[in-house]
This record gives C-alpha cells, structure tokens and sequence, in this order.
C-alpha cells in the first residue's frame, strides 16, 4: 500500500469515526436539552467544523445571553441592595448572600457529624446492653438536635411528593372519569371552579382541625406537621392534573373509541391500550404543573404548620431577626427556585420519556 493510500484510508477512518460520533451525539442531544445543555451539542458540532457559524450563534443564544442576564442581575442586585435600609440592616448583596451560604453549609456539616456521633454512642450503648444481658432495655433514642439546612430541604422535598402522590392517585382517576363521561364531568366541573382557586392559608386551618382529631397520638409513620403540609399541598395542586386528564381523555379520537367498542374490549383494556396511551401527553402536562404549584404552596403551608422544612426555616429566620437573618431568607429563596427548576426538569424529562414527543 503506497502513502497515498494510506492517507486516503486514514482520512476515512477520521471521518466515519466523526459521523459516529455525531450520529451518538443526536441521539443524545434532546436529553441534553431537556437539562438545559443544549449548548454543549452546538459547541462540539461547532468544533467539529459543522455549520459553525450557526452553532456558535446558538451557543450564543442559549448559554452566553442567559450568563450575561445572570450577570447583570447580579451587578444590579449588587449596586442597588446597599441603598435599601431595613430595620435589620441593608439588604445584603450576592457576596454576603453567598458567605450565608457557605456558612449554613459549613453548619450542616457540623451538625451531619453531631448526629453520627449520637447514632455511634446508641450503638455503642445497646451492644453494651446486649453483652450484659439485658435485650430488653435495648431501644433506639433519636436525635434531638436541631436539623441542619440540608435536613430541611429534604423534608421540604419529602413532603411535596407526598402531597403530590396523593393529589396524582386522586386527580388522575377522576380525570378519566371525567373525561369518559359528560355527565360525571357535568358533576365535577362547579367543585372544580369552586375549590381550585381556594388559597393554601385557607385550606391549612381546615386540614389542621381535621388532622390533629383523626390522626390521635404522636407515633405513627407521619407527623401532624408531615401530613398537615402534605394534604393541604394536595388539595392546592391537584386541579391542574384532573383538569388536563379529563381534557385528554376527552380529545380521544372517536374512530378509536369506535374500533375498541368493535373489538368488544373491557374498560380495563380499553383504558389501558387506547386512554391512558393517547391522554397522557396532556395528563404529564398536567402532573407539572400540579408539581410546580405544590411546591409553591408548601412553602406556605410549612410555615404555617411548623413542619421543619424550608417554610419553616424562613420563618424561623423571620422571627429571628438577627443580621444574618435576611441573608440566610435570600439563600432560602435561591434554594427554593432552583430546587422548583429541577423538579421541573425530572417531570419533563419523564414526559419525553414516556410520551414519544417529537424531539426524540
């Protein structure tokens, strides 16, 4: 084999392997987009000598306009926070905001190694029971310590999903109800009007009542703040799904609800091959935005119920009143919008997965 030959072979070698490469590249580029990266499949195509001019106009767009908008809401924020006097001081800037941060991090940290040391010398004390011969005083004693940060947000995120199952178990199931039957949507759609702009801080006293009389005693797998937290992100959140299940289920096409009465199917195989299939793009539509709405209105509701979530870290920082205190309020507010952008994110990318869109 001459040189040129083996140039020729090599240079087709580069540019199969770079088709591959691409080829991989598209398959994962509208997942990529789904989490906001997008930009990163423009970049490398970019690199790769594909359209370049096009692909750096949408890196341009999709990742260096929002870092500069980010950027100048910063410098903004920044510029204007000092010139704003509160009873508790200035409004503290990104830079104070971000030492806040840190040090409700750093505090987790301590408080992470405080819980492992208790959880050690309870070991440590029912194995010495054990070895005395005394099983029976064996027994598990929590931690009393106040929760750390990170404590709070994931008890804020235990609780919205709780609320958000249960308003799934029940929103969906009526939605089809609904959807399939004119007379029971007839039904539903005055208490849906009636009851879907009732605020959170009306539902919360209601819940409370009902909650603290049912729910007796202080064992159970919940606590009262647990569950008056969660039910009353339930009844807030639910709407958005019943509403977007019964709209999906009722744009069906007809000539498929006639092929499945053809085939003499049973509701159970026509609701499982026909309904939920062609309702649920509408149906994950409206699963976000019963997410979205929930985690709103936890917030509140936790503040209200004293659930130790992040609800109730605002508020305890609120009543606090120290000079860290707003500081501490701005990171919460930063957590809550970036952890409500995520959970958008999750139910997206889970309507991509289970609906067929056209991006895939």
């Amino acid at each position: 084999m001459t040189a040129a030959d083996t140039d020729i072979a090599t240079t087709r070698s580069r540019s199969l392997g770079r088709d591959r490469f691409l080829a991989r590249l598209g398959k994962a580029e509208p997942w990529l987009r789904i989490i906001g990266l997008g930009w990163s499949v423009a970049l490398v195509k970019a690199a790769l000598g594909e359209s370049p001019r096009t692909h750096l106009r949408q890196v341009w767009r999709e990742l260096a306009v929002p870092l500069l908008a980010i950027l100048a809401f910063l410098t903004v924020w920044g510029a204007l926070a000092p010139q704003v006097r509160t009873s508790l001081g200035t409004i503290p800037g990104p830079a104070e905001v971000w030492q806040e941060a840190l040090k409700l991090h750093e505090d987790a940290r301590i408080k992470a190694v405080k819980k492992e040391r208790h959880r050690q010398r309870v070991a440590e004390r029912n194995r010495q029971l054990i070895a005395a011969g005394q099983p029976e005083k064996v027994r598990d004693i929590p931690y009393t310590g106040a929760p750390s940060f990170y404590d709070q947000i994931w008890t804020s995120i235990k609780t919205v999903f709780f609320g958000f199952a249960l308003a799934a178990l029940i929103a969906i199931p009526l939605g089809i109800l609904a959807g399939l039957s004119p007379t029971a949507s007839a039904a539903m759609s005055p208490l849906v009007q009636i009851f879907k702009p009732v605020s959170p801080l009306a539902w919360l006293p209601l819940v409370t009542i009902i909650v603290s009389a049912v729910y007796v005693g202080n064992g159970g797998l919940f606590s009262k703040s647990f569950l008056i937290s969660g039910i009353t992100v339930t009844l807030c959140s639910l709407w958005p799904t019943l509403i977007n299940t019964s709209l999906g289920v009722a744009s069906i096409d007809k000539d498929l609800i006639n092929v499945s009465k053809v085939l003499k199917m049973d509701t159970v195989t026509k609701l499982r091959k026909l309904v939920l299939p062609s309702a649920l793009p509408l149906i994950f539509t409206g699963l976000r935005l019963t997410l979205g709405v929930g985690w709103m209105v936890l917030i509140a509701a936790e503040m209200l119920a004293q659930n130790p979530g992040l609800g109730k870290f605002v508020w305890d920082e609120f009543q606090n009143g120290s000079s860290q205190s707003l500081a501490r309020i701005m990171v919460a507010v930063f957590t809550i919008g970036i952890i409500g952008f995520l959970l958008d994110r999750v139910m997206y990318a889970l309507q991509t997965l289970f609906t067929f869109t056209n991006d895939r």
